[in-house]
């Protein structure tokens, strides 16, 4: 869909043979709406560019691929990832935590070995490898999706593409792997010491996915730096528009504390559980009310659970004699985590009237003085 595309297809391929010296390898999920978009044939580029490739479908079992990566890194080529990534299959579950497990190096995961006497040992072994994975539209879980550069194509109904014809290409192809195995045997160096900066924005996770292909672009020099970065802020932009758009579900706990920045009165440093709640399932009822796949509203036990077991956040009782709730310094610091704050202390008291909902009291503080 856009010609940044192939420098980024071009760059991924360089990155497998560099995996060692790179220390994470992101995932490229090469995607579509409909068949006949030409990922199948994307894969078949990569294969006979990448690092030691290897394709899904000869693969019979999860301890099968970990004990292939054990004796080696390899470029893991995955096609049809709709169906053969599929959550409901069985066995996809441990073969997806491979695939996530081996994102960083040093990466393992168990499997039992005969040892001799009879009996079984549990050795770890290495899963850490480049993984690419082609499907019309995937239902890829969170954690793989985080760990994922995405490059979407669609049909050529012009016939615009060059026809990858192998038997007239192959030998054009490999003499082009050829050239680049040679040239990242002499940049190996360059790419395991230098650190090259990536803009401010590109942190985290979004960071360990692009940081190996700037280091990637850096040791090529020219034009490659500037299209990394220009590349990885286009994608941060992207995620963060799904997630305004809520194409991108975020996880129930982190909607709450989002929610609860959005209802939380200004100033206040304590709010009532049952305050809370009313104005949480008054703000946001298609979150938190009944709804025919939820058959009771947000209740102070399920806030609870939701905060204590995601966050270790707890109500209080700040005054002996009052409510329970939840006070403003016991969130604020998971709420910076998150890049999220409560609302500020406003420069007039708030009307105690506006605080309308099914409690009794609530306590404001202002000041060295607290209305009751």
């Amino acid at each position: 869909m856009d010609d940044s595309d192939l420098d980024l297809l071009t760059l991924w391929a360089a990155a497998t043979h560099l995996a060692v010296e790179t220390y994470t390898s992101p995932r490229l999920v090469i995607d579509s709406p409909v068949p006949g978009s030409g990922k199948t044939t994307c894969l078949e580029h990569l294969e006979r560019l990448c690092f030691h490739p290897v394709q899904m479908a000869s693969l019979s079992s999860p301890a099968l691929l970990v004990r292939m990566l054990d004796k080696g890194l390899r470029t893991i080529l995955i096609d049809e990832a709709d169906r053969s990534l599929n959550p409901d299959m069985d066995g996809v579950g441990e073969l997806l935590a491979i695939l996530n497990s081996g994102y960083k190096r040093g990466g393992t995961r168990p499997v039992l070995t005969p040892v001799k006497g009879g009996g079984w040992d549990a050795v770890e072994m290495s899963t850490y490898s480049p993984v690419a994975m082609a499907g019309n539209n995937p239902n890829l879980p969170d954690d793989t999706r985080s760990r994922s550069i995405r490059v979407l194509l669609m049909p050529d109904i012009n016939g615009e593409a060059e026809d990858s014809d192998w038997e007239m290409n192959e030998a054009e192809v490999l003499d082009i792997a050829e050239h680049l195995r040679d040239w990242v045997d002499t940049v190996r160096d360059m790419v395991r010491e230098n650190r090259p900066p990536l803009p401010v924005e590109i942190r985290g996770r979004a960071k360990e996915r692009w940081f190996p292909l700037k280091r990637v672009a850096a040791a090529a020099g020219g034009q490659w730096p500037d299209l990394v970065d220009q590349m990885a802020v286009r994608d941060i932009r992207r995620i963060e528009i799904e997630r305004e758009e809520g194409i991108m579900q975020e996880k129930p706990a982190i909607v709450l504390l989002r929610h609860i920045c959005e209802v939380w009165e200004p100033g206040a440093t304590f709010t009532p559980t049952e305050h809370l709640l009313y104005k949480l399932i008054d703000v946001h009822p298609d979150a938190w009310d009944v709804a025919p796949a939820r058959p009771k509203a947000l209740t102070a036990q399920r806030m609870g659970r939701m905060l204590v077991n995601s966050f270790n956040i707890h109500s209080a009782r700040p005054d002996t004699n009052g409510k329970r709730g939840y006070v403003s310094t016991d969130l604020d610091p998971v709420l910076r985590r998150f890049g999220m704050t409560l609302p500020g202390k406003p420069d007039e008291p708030a009307d105690l009237a506006e605080l309308d909902g099914p409690w009794t009291a609530i306590s404001v503080e202002l000041g060295a003085t607290e209305i009751r």
